[in-house]
C-alpha cells in the first residue's frame, strides 16, 4: 500500500506538470517513480524509463499546435498586425551551412530552452533576447526560422512598418505590445531591421521621436522575461545606439561564408556528386559574396540544365551562373 500510495501521488504530480508545461516539476515526479521502480527490484524498468528521462529534450516541451496558436497584436490605429507568422523553410539548424563557432553556439542556445526553469531554480539568467548581426543575405532571418523548427515553436516576423507610426508615441506601444505577446507564448520572435528601432540617439536627422522610441526600446528589451525566444538581426550595427548591445543575454557575428562553406552550399543545392574539389575553382570566385549570392549561383546553373533540356547540372551550368551571379551588386 505505501509504493501505490506513493506511485499514485508522483503520477498526479506527473500530468499536472505535463499540463502546467512545467519541465522540471515532471523530471522531479519521473525521478520519484523511477526511484520507486528501483526499490521494488523492477531495475530493467527503471533503467529504460531512466534512459528514455535522460534522451529527452524535454519531457514537456511540445510544439504549439493550431488550439494554443495565439494572434500577434495589432496596430491600434491602422488594425494591421504587428508580426506575420511564417512557416520556417529549414528543417533546423543541420540543415544550414555555418562555421563552426557559430554552430555550436545556437545548437547551445537551443539545448538550453528545455531546461529553462531548472535554471530559474538555479538562478541563473535563461538567455531569451539575441542579436545577430552582419553584412545582409548571410542567413539571419534564416537562422530565426532554424531556432524555431528544432524548438517546434511557432516563427513570428516582426512588420516595421507597422511598428513604426507616425502617432507621436505610438511605435513605443507598438512595441510594449509585441513583447506582451511574446511573454505570452512560447515562440521565436524575429524582429528584422532592428536598426529601424535601435539608432543612434545623436542622429542629427532626428527631431526627438527617434530618441523617445530608442528609449523605450531599451527600457523593453530590458524588462523583457517572457516565454519565447526573441531574434533582433540587423545589417548595420555601426548604427545601433551603444546602450543596446548589453541588453542582450547574446550577440552572434553571421559573417558571409568562407570558401569552404561556399563550396559545401554549392554542393548541396546542385544537389549532385560534384566534390569540393571541383567545386573549389568556382566557389572561390564566389569569395566575399554573402550566401545568397552563392544560392543566386546555384539555382542559375540548375535552371540552365532545365531549360536546355537536361536533369543534370554540369560544371559549365555553374561557369556561366557565376559569371552572372559576378554581373550584379550584392551589397
Amino acid at each position: 500500500m505505501y509504493y501505490a500510495g506513493m506511485a499514485g501521488r508522483h503520477i498526479k504530480d506527473l500530468i499536472a506538470a505535463y499540463r502546467d508545461r512545467d519541465d522540471l516539476a515532471f523530471r522531479r515526479a519521473a525521478s520519484a517513480i523511477i526511484e520507486e521502480e528501483e526499490a521494488k527490484k523492477h531495475t530493467a524498468l527503471a533503467r529504460d524509463l531512466r534512459k528514455l528521462l535522460a534522451s529527452g529534450s524535454s519531457s514537456v516541451s511540445v510544439p504549439v499546435t493550431l488550439a494554443t496558436y495565439v494572434e500577434p497584436p495589432r496596430d491600434r490605429d491602422s488594425n494591421v498586425a504587428l508580426a506575420e507568422s511564417r512557416q520556417p523553410e529549414v528543417l533546423g539548424l543541420n540543415d544550414l551551412v555555418l562555421a563552426d563557432d557559430l554552430r555550436a553556439a545556437l545548437e547551445t542556445l537551443v539545448a538550453e530552452v528545455p531546461l529553462w526553469p531548472l535554471l530559474d531554480v538555479a538562478g541563473v539568467p535563461r538567455r531569451r533576447r539575441v542579436l545577430l548581426y552582419g553584412p545582409p543575405g548571410n542567413g539571419k532571418s534564416t537562422i530565426a526560422e532554424a531556432l524555431a523548427a528544432d524548438l517546434g515553436w511557432p516563427l513570428f516576423v516582426a512588420r516595421v512598418d507597422s511598428l513604426m507610426s507616425s502617432y507621436l508615441g505610438e511605435t513605443a506601444s507598438n512595441l510594449r505590445s509585441l513583447f506582451d505577446f511574446a511573454a505570452s507564448t512560447p515562440a521565436v520572435v524575429l524582429l528584422d531591421e532592428f536598426d529601424s528601432l535601435g539608432k543612434l540617439r545623436d542622429d542629427p536627422s532626428d527631431h526627438g521621436e527617434l530618441r523617445r522610441v530608442v528609449n523605450a526600446t531599451l527600457q523593453i528589451i530590458e524588462e523583457y522575461r517572457g516565454r519565447s525566444l526573441v531574434i533582433a538581426a540587423t545589417n548595420a550595427p555601426a548604427i545601433l545606439d551603444s546602450a543596446l548591445w548589453r541588453r542582450f543575454d547574446e550577440v552572434f557575428e553571421v559573417p558571409p561564408p568562407a570558401p569552404n562553406q561556399t563550396a559545401t552550399l554549392l554542393g548541396r543545392l546542385l544537389q549532385q556528386s560534384f566534390d569540393t574539389v571541383t567545386l573549389a575553382p568556382a566557389a572561390q570566385r564566389l569569395e566575399g559574396l554573402p550566401f545568397a549570392a552563392v544560392e543566386h549561383a546555384a539555382n542559375g546553373a540548375r535552371r540552365n540544365a532545365l531549360l536546355h533540356g537536361r536533369e543534370d547540372t554540369t560544371y559549365e551550368d555553374l561557369q556561366r551562373a557565376v559569371e552572372r551571379t559576378l554581373g550584379r551588386p550584392w551589397k
